[in-house]
């Protein structure tokens, strides 16, 4: 169930921007087994199977198990090590769910819910889609060049010599009751009381080449992170001839704990050398620097032994974040007459978050040590490197900044921070609907949501987190961003056709968000940015079609959407193109397409055809708005033919993703430390394959 804009006068749980409520099938009173088969491409292999049965006449029991094992979708080369898969972006996991119906009486309900799911892969190997000048340096370093020599993305062939092996861990239990009361004719109390846990292990090779450059190591105490959520809801629902009526409480608590560490690797030291002195010569006309031996050259600047300057654990970070929420909510609608709906929905939300953060810094940090203390040493260096006296006013800050970068400045090392923010905020809904008669209905709706604030968990330096130079280097207490509101308004139809065949709706929607949370991959961390106002604007139509054509069903939708971001000036030095620039992964237009058809086969067998296309138009898949981030027009197609008993107790299915193997990212990034060149995470690539369902 797919509901659009802000969210929070119907659900326990608010949002700002929609949702998708996936509802499970429940148990019921038939014995019944079902399984499936399936195998593709990619050594893709998948098999999973229900049990249903009654347990008497007053419960039931449903259990569900699943495997998927598939290849990777990159080719890794991983250099000297001592990384050993040649394999990225794979799949293995196992689920279960089991759930527990129980009936007690005509006016009870009990359903008991419990889930576990682990996955053992390795994710996220970036592709070089723009070499730049680093990229020469990185091969220097390494045994096979450090990155791809082409930057051809679409040959699939990532450079990674760390280990991006990941676990993740998801459990959880739910319990809910539905009551008919004797109270307010008859009204429903439902109770909702759950629990989570989930945890992720993961190794990432930060600077995703062949060189030893800095890398997380896989490990619960290097790189994790565990989420531990309860949440109780109540809902009380009722009606009478004229309302529809429905009040809720809702509660979460949730404990979030982060463990990051940082460790930098051999090359760490002569690449920041050589990058840095390259930086710093070209300011001046060719061969006013000398960058013979640059590789030593930090070393000059520290007075330390060449090696020594940056190595080890260069951080080792540990976030521990807890968060309340409580709401009260409502949502009614008054039928004020046979023709007529007004729904009315208010939320009033209370949320609590507070965090502590504690930095350590092992080792790693005596190049920054050692310039802080005396930056002269600093200036010596570069003059002697050929810098003019003139320019090492302004050339010492900058080299300084490269070398107190957070995971190797000694001044964060040590601090222990708390943060805690509250908010209370009414956030609500109306919705006038109108029935002109039973094919045709209009409806207009505004609605205010909203999303917390919080933290970001991570080492930030001056104003904005990216200065670099002698004020960048100070660590900056307060890394809250605030809570984001949006104000939606929508005008729009719903109408029947064709004696109830064609479904055809369509809207003209507006939002103005405030504080909008840009959600920013950095290519190590993500990080939230607060961009004070986004507006978003367009019309969407979407039809579903049953042919007189027996069996050809039709669906399509297509929505023209025109965001952008407000006009004022960012902090942030990076975000410099957002003013007045479309929101990154918002195409203009965006559309979809399917086509169904079923028929006989004889007396005994039917078939079943399906095809869909999904377009895009252009967007930009980075936070900065860069222009190498920028992803193209495409088409992704999906298509799938079965085979089966007209009696539906076994169909094989021959399906493909991707048909036409349509090339595009999923998001672009500045490669870490490598100014000039970019990444990316690839949309996976056509697969195909065959799957058999059968049903006892």
């Amino acid at each position: 169930e797919v509901l659009k804009g802000p969210q929070g006068t119907v659900f326990g749980k608010n949002t700002s921007a929609g949702l998708i409520n996936i509802v499970t099938r429940k148990p019921d009173f038939q014995t019944a087994i079902e399984g499936e088969l399936t195998a593709g491409n990619y050594g893709a292999l998948g098999y999973s199977a229900a049990f249903n049965t009654p347990l008497g006449e007053s419960a039931a029991f449903r259990f569900y198990a699943t495997h998927r094992e598939r290849d990777g979708l990159l080719d890794i080369r991983t250099g000297a090590g001592p990384r050993t898969s040649t394999e990225d972006v794979d799949q293995d996991f196992n689920s279960f769910r089991g759930q527990l119906l129980i009936q007690p009486s005509e006016n009870l309900e009990i359903n008991v819910a419990a889930d576990y799911t682990e996955r053992d892969e390795r994710c996220c190997a970036g592709v070089t889609i723009v070499r730049g000048p680093t990229a020469a340096i990185v091969g220097a370093l390494s045994t096979d060049g450090g990155v791809s020599p082409t930057a051809d993305p679409y040959a699939r062939i990532a450079y990674s010599n760390r280990d991006t092996r990941q676990e993740v861990e998801d459990q959880g239990i739910s319990i809910t009751a539905d009551w008919t009361t004797p109270w307010f004719d008859e009204a429903v109390l439902t109770s909702i009381t759950a629990v989570r846990d989930w945890q992720t292990i993961n190794g990432i090779d930060l600077d995703y080449t062949t060189a030893d450059i800095w890398y997380r190591e896989f490990g619960e105490d290097a790189a994790s992170d565990s989420f531990e959520t309860f949440s109780q809801e109540f809902r009380l629902t009722g009606s009478t001839d004229r309302v529809d009526w429905m009040a809720g409480l809702y509660y979460a608590d949730e404990d979030l704990v982060r463990h990051g560490q940082t460790v930098l690797g051999s090359a760490y030291e002569p690449y920041l050398s050589i990058a840095l002195l390259s930086r710093v010569a070209g300011a001046f006309p060719p061969g006013t620097v000398n960058l013979a031996n640059a590789a030593t050259f930090l070393s000059e600047a520290t007075g330390q032994p060449f090696g020594t300057n940056f190595i080890g654990e260069g951080a080792d970070d540990r976030f521990d974040q807890n968060a309340t929420s409580l709401a009260l909510f409502t949502n009614n609608t008054f039928h004020l007459t046979d023709q007529f709906d007004l729904t009315v929905g208010l939320r009033y939300t209370q949320e609590d978050k507070e965090v502590t953060s504690r930095f350590a810094s092992p080792n790693g940090s005596a190049a920054c040590g050692g310039a802080l203390v005396d930056p002269s040493q600093v200036g010596a260096a570069l003059a002697a490197r050929g810098v003019p006296l003139a320019a090492l006013g302004a050339t010492v800050p900058t080299v300084i900044g490269f070398m107190c970068l957070p995971w190797s400045n000694p001044l964060q090392a040590g601090r222990i921070t708390e943060q805690d923010r509250d908010e209370s905020e009414w956030t609500g809904t109306v919705k006038a609907a109108y029935r002109f008669n039973d094919q045709f209905m209009s409806y207009f709706s505004a609605a205010r949501g909203y999303k917390a604030g919080g933290f970001n968990l991570d080492r930030v330096q001056s104003a904005d987190g990216t200065q670099l130079g002698a004020t960048g280097v100070l660590p900056v207490l307060d890394t809250s961003f605030p809570a984001e509101f949006v104000n939606s308004y929508e005008l729009g139809f719903k109408s029947t056709l064709a004696d109830g065949n064609l479904l055809l709706n369509g809207a003209l929607f507006y939002q103005d968000y405030s504080d909008f949370q840009l959600n920013s991959f950095l290519g190590t961390t993500f990080v939230v940015r607060s961009v004070p106002t986004v507006e978003s604007k367009g019309a969407e139509a979407e039809l579903l079609w049953q042919t007189p054509i027996e069996g050809l069903l039709v669906q399509a939708g297509v929505t023209y959407s025109d965001t952008q971001f407000g006009p004022d000036a960012l902090p942030d030095a990076d975000l410099f193109l957002l003013p007045g620039s479309r929101v990154s992964f918002a195409p203009l237009w965006s559309s979809s397409a399917a086509l169904t058809y079923e028929w006989d086969f004889g007396s005994a067998l039917i078939g079943r055809f399906n095809i869909g296309a999904k377009h895009s138009s252009e967007y930009n898949t980075g936070s900065d708005l860069d222009p190498e981030k920028r992803q193209g027009a495409y088409t992704v197609v999906n298509a799938r033919f079965g085979i089966g008993d007209a009696d539906r107790s076994w169909m094989l299915e021959l399906w493909a993703q991707n048909l036409t193997d349509e090339e595009y990212i999923q998001v672009a990034f500045d490669a870490p430390l490598q100014t000039g060149s970019w990444n990316a995470f690839l949309a996976p690539p056509r697969t195909y394959g065959a799957t058999l369902r059968m049903w006892f």
